[in-house]
């Protein structure tokens, strides 16, 4: 193709002109602008993407088909992340490196044993957030306490025992925070990296690995359990990956579980807020299911409307409402040739909007997550983790652990929205609330 036929080619999709940096701006962040985009020209959209040659998003789980199967992401996008990562950016490392890496994780984050082993401590640190709940005098500010919460789940699960002694968990917590306060900001403020809060990170980020390399250290000095599958650090020193590579690993694992998992279980509380008679309809399945017992590990595939409320949840707040691949050849999506190196997007909130597949798509309706409507739905019209060799490692962990908080939670209390308190979706890494998600609390008679 000349590059006379690859302008033409690439003007036939519908999008607008422009730098793309005022819009987005304006629309409150690029999963907004995606939704007016494909609302305006339809289920494939190029649009200006500063720093990227070409950029196209896909709304249209069909069209997605030859796109799942892309092992490529944008070094562009990701680049942020790289100061975070002595071992090579990993989350835009090339397919044959790749895909043992990504076997490695899922042979843990997905594995049962390594679930039901964290599960009880993952209860307690949850029954002590809804303590703390009780006892307080004023509205609760969902965001920050869960987005808190799932990171000390995090840390006792990729760290295990060696994150609580002394007072590291404090320390860890807070130096976790200071990372992802300055690093993540750069993203969205122009001013950031400067001055007291840098050097602030960069002292937390240093006693972050310190601290994975002491945990990592006490692994190697202490015989592994036969056939204990369920320890993340263990699994990938067996499998030969270098000591900067585990702790990168582990710090990325922390990042990404910390902000998902937190906000999915946030909104999933907005929605119950808003929608009391659902919440009532949990609560019965709860009382039901676990009677007045905490819930196990084996209780949770039994709460079948619960899991069904999470997920619709995520299709209108998905956590992370947009990915991206890196098409690594010329290739076509629908009638439209993508030339190689183009970014293409997959907008997951877009996608989850679309009324082709969603009627009513700004309906809160747990029941579209039935069995025999879910049997009926394309594979890629819903995409809270994403899709193909790319998806997120940590989509069954993530479940786990959203779906015991919310069992634990909605048993305890019920949740009313905070009146003349806006709840507005922007875009920090994952769908935030602009000011927090605040509700009140009243106790739930069981």
């Amino acid at each position: 193709m000349t590059a006379t036929d690859l302008g033409s080619a690439w003007t036939s999709i519908p999008g607008p002109d422009g730098d793309g940096l005022a819009e987005i701006a304006a629309a409150g962040g690029l999963h907004n602008y995606q939704l007016r985009l494909h609302a305006e020209y339809g289920s494939v959209v190029r649009f200006p993407l500063p720093g990227v040659p070409r950029a196209v998003s896909v709304a249209d789980p069909v069209l997605l088909e030859p796109v799942a199967r892309i092992d490529a992401r944008p070094d562009a996008l990701f680049e942020f992340l790289a100061p975070l990562q002595e071992s090579g950016n990993l989350q835009t490392m090339d397919a044959a490196e790749h895909v043992p890496w990504r076997r490695v994780l899922l042979s843990v984050l997905a594995g049962r044993s390594s679930h039901e082993r964290h599960f009880a401590e993952f209860v307690a640190l949850t029954e002590d957030v809804a303590d703390r709940w009780a006892a307080a005098g004023g509205p609760i500010a969902l965001q920050q306490d869960l987005s808190e919460l799932s990171l000390r789940m995090i840390c006792a699960y990729a760290l295990g025992a060696g994150w609580r002694s002394g007072e590291r968990a404090g320390r860890v917590v807070a130096a976790f925070e200071e990372v992802l306060t300055e690093y993540l900001g750069r993203l969205y403020e122009t001013d950031s990296g400067d001055g007291a809060g840098g050097v602030r990170a960069e002292g937390a980020l240093a006693y972050l690995r310190a601290t994975v390399d002491d945990i990592l250290a006490a692994h190697r000095r202490d015989a592994r359990i036969p056939g204990d599958d369920s320890d993340l650090i263990a699994a990938l020193a067996a499998a030969g990956q270098p000591p900067a590579r585990i702790r990168d690993t582990v710090l990325m694992i922390m990042l990404a579980a910390h902000h998902t998992t937190g906000v999915a279980v946030s909104w999933t509380l907005y929605l119950l807020a808003q929608h009391p008679a659902i919440a009532d309809r949990v609560a019965a399945e709860l009382a039901e299911v676990l009677g007045d017992r905490t819930p196990e590990y084996r209780d949770l595939k039994r709460l079948t409307y619960l899991r069904m409320v999470l997920q619709e949840s995520m299709r209108l707040y998905t956590p992370g409402p947009y990915g991206a691949r890196e098409a690594t050849e010329d290739m076509a999506v629908g009638r439209y040739p993508i030339p190689a190196g183009t970014t293409i997007f997959l907008p997951f909130r877009a996608i989850h909007m679309n009324p082709e597949y969603w009627p009513a798509p700004d309906r809160f309706d747990p029941d579209r997550f039935a069995p025999e409507p879910s049997a009926a739905r394309h594979r890629y019209a819903y995409l809270p983790f994403g899709l193909g060799p790319r998806g997120c490692e940590g989509a069954a962990l993530a479940m786990v652990e959203a779906e015991l908080v919310l069992a634990v939670l909605i048993r305890r209390f019920r949740f009313e929205p905070v009146a003349g308190h806006p709840v507005t979706p922007i875009e920090r890494f994952v769908l935030w609330a602009a000011d927090d998600i605040r509700v009140h609390l009243t106790p739930r008679t069981r």
